[in-house]
């Protein structure tokens, strides 16, 4: 990244509530403490993605998004129907909660989120708390969470229709319907996009791989109904449903068309009641599944997992209580497991308090987790904040985290039943100034991992003489993110920039003081909006600086800069026009290295939402 860039990006950080934040708004937000609040009263460092961002990245899945918003790193191993990773903070993939209308999502074999599995298409709104929160959402939450809602119906009925394609074979179509009628509520929206896709092993010479194009096809589903029984009691009933056939290089024999099949699920009924203006309670059951498979090798795994919440709230003078009782159930079926599946569950309670009065606001959150594979734990958070003056907010907080090891982890092959979880500790402090249209924030972290699992080559303790996983590690991730926003001259700005160093520092080994692999120290984004003639045009740079692909062997990935552009037209009220260049100076970079990233890419589509 160009000192010029690094000196823009730092002049223009991103805005936290993205377009909602434009307009002047204050969106709510319940992802910080499962209680709603005003984004502009939380005390983390929080995001919220609205439908009109999702609709600009057009095409593509949930991780192309997410590479966007500060403290986000992506790799992937080609297309996105590809293995792909987020790292937040600097926090691998499993250190990121992934919840889906409140529902857990996750892979016990990869132990983490299957992002490609996750599409645009049934979202209506994203919420990102970046930090420890494990003292509210249990295991996973050890560098953040990231909360999908599907789409939901409200008012008159709303019918919209969506079509577009591009080069590399890119089509897209999507439809939905929503609305209200009388005491239900009701939204059905479907999709499918494939593409031809590009090689994604473009190594010349390589023996192992045969050069060829590896596209991918997904389709996807989302049903929400909601019944508003009466003023104070409420059903609803979600199912999400999302299926990607990618191909990718395995082997070098031609014709070989090698493919992996990732395929999400999500249900959740729940039931919420306000008894009286100071209590509230929700209780609602879930199930998710991850399935992953390869043709014509045959691999084939499944994740499930299953939900139980009860939660309440009660107000008390300025003051608000919270607890929870939840159990959650995973299984996974997997051929290198012993016996070929393997199970566990999770039993907790919550204790949470917020209070606010003048211009200080504190909470407080505490939870005991007991497994069945290795015991209890027990996590804590602590946060505070203070309105300086009208435009300047001072915040800051310290929290514990863990996550528990996989069930392939302990299970599989190279698996140990005795493995420990990894613990955090997570101190930040924030400065937030917001005045108009002017915003911008820099947060300082620091998350030290300790009992970090780290996969051991050779180490033999385990079934497998390749070697297995081990409590033999140590993380610290620490690093300053500056965001904000501004507008001037009828040009909205916002960007990121992101300065961290997530290191190794695990006493003893070779990689001690090491940037853990695939992270570069420096990375930001840029976004320039504006409205000329009726059109709404747009541009995103988003940079990242050198990274080092493998520690042992030192393998260096070189640092990129891409350029995105969108615009967006009303040919009349219910016909939009959209247009996406995505890499549009068509950059040549890598993520993983040996694995090239999308080339330059457009789409053209049109929006078309009739009266009903």
């Amino acid at each position: 990244m160009t000192p010029f860039a690094l000196a823009l990006l730092a002049a223009l950080p991103e805005a936290q509530a993205q377009s909602a934040g434009r307009k002047g708004l204050d969106p709510v937000f319940v992802t910080a403490t499962r209680s709603p609040q005003a984004l502009s009263q939380v005390l983390a460092d929080a995001t919220v993605i609205t439908r009109a961002d999702i609709e600009r990245q057009a095409f593509g899945g949930l991780a192309d998004l997410l590479r966007n918003q500060a403290c986000f790193e992506m790799v992937r191993n080609g297309n996105p129907g590809a293995n792909t990773s987020l790292f937040v903070r600097g926090a691998e993939t499993r250190h990121t909660k992934v919840l889906i209308d409140g529902v857990p999502y996750d892979s016990q074999r990869t132990d983490g989120a299957s992002w490609q599995s996750l599409p645009l298409a049934q979202i209506e709104r994203i919420e990102i708390v970046r930090g420890a929160a494990s003292a509210i959402y249990g295991s996973d939450a050890i560098g953040g969470v990231v909360q999908i809602f599907t789409r939901k119906g409200e008012g008159a009925p709303l019918l919209e229709l969506g079509v577009g394609g591009g080069n590399n074979g890119l089509a897209k179509l999507d439809a939905s319907i929503s609305g209200l009628n009388g005491i239900v509520d009701y939204a059905l929206s479907v999709a499918s996009e494939r593409s031809d896709g590009f090689n994604t092993r473009p190594v010349i010479g390589d023996p192992g791989y045969s050069p060829d194009i590896d596209g991918y096809r997904s389709r996807s589903v989302s049903l929400r109904l909601g019944a508003q029984l009466n003023k104070a009691h409420r059903v609803d009933l979600i199912g999400m449903d999302s299926h990607i056939n990618s191909q990718y290089d395995a082997s070098a024999k031609p014709k070989v068309d090698d493919r992996n099949i990732n395929a999400a699920r999500a249900l959740r009924a729940a039931w919420t009641a306000q008894w009286s203006p100071a209590l509230d309670t929700s209780f609602s059951v879930g199930e998710s599944t991850d399935n992953y498979e390869t043709k014509p090798s045959v691999y084939q795994t499944e994740t499930r997992t299953r939900s139980i919440a009860l939660s309440a709230g009660l107000k008390l003078g300025t003051g608000q209580l919270n607890g929870s009782l939840e159990r959650r159930e995973d299984k996974l079926v997997n051929t290198s497991v012993t016996g070929g599946k393997a199970d566990r569950h999770q039993d907790a309670v919550g204790l949470g308090y917020l209070w606010s009065a003048g211009p200080l606001s504190l909470q407080a959150h505490a939870r005991h987790d007991s497994d069945s594979e290795f015991g209890s734990a027990n996590t804590g958070t602590l946060a505070a904040g203070y309105q300086l003056s009208p435009q300047w907010r001072l915040l800051s907080s310290y929290g514990t985290a863990f996550k528990a090891p996989s069930l392939f982890q302990r299970f599989s092959d190279n698996g140990k039943p005795d493995l420990q979880p990894e613990k955090g500790k997570n101190a930040e402090i924030g400065l937030h100034f917001t005045q108009g249209v002017h915003g911008a924030s820099l947060t300082a972290y620091r998350n030290l991992i300790d009992n970090l699992i780290v996969y051991v080559r050779g180490r033999g303790a385990c079934k497998s003489s390749l070697g297995c996983y081990d409590n033999i590690g140590q993380a610290r991730l620490q690093g300053l993110s500056l965001k904000g926003n501004t507008a001037m001259a009828g040009i909205r700005l916002s960007g990121s920039l992101d300065l961290q160093a997530p290191k190794d520092v695990t006493e003893g080994r070779a990689n001690y003081g090491k940037v853990l692999a695939r992270r570069s120290k420096t990375h930001g984004t840029l976004r320039a909006e504006t409205d000329v003639a009726g059109w709404a045009l747009g541009a995103q740079l988003l940079a990242s600086g050198k990274r080092t692909d493998n520690l042992d062997t030192g393998l260096k990935i070189g640092g990129y800069a891409t350029l995105d552009l969108d615009a967006q037209y009303s040919l009349n009220q219910q016909l939009r026009l959209q247009l996406k260049l995505d890499n549009a100076f068509d950059r040549k970079y890598e993520t993983a290295r040996g694995y090239a990233s999308s080339p330059f890419q457009f789409f053209v589509g049109l929006r078309y939402s009739p009266t009903l």
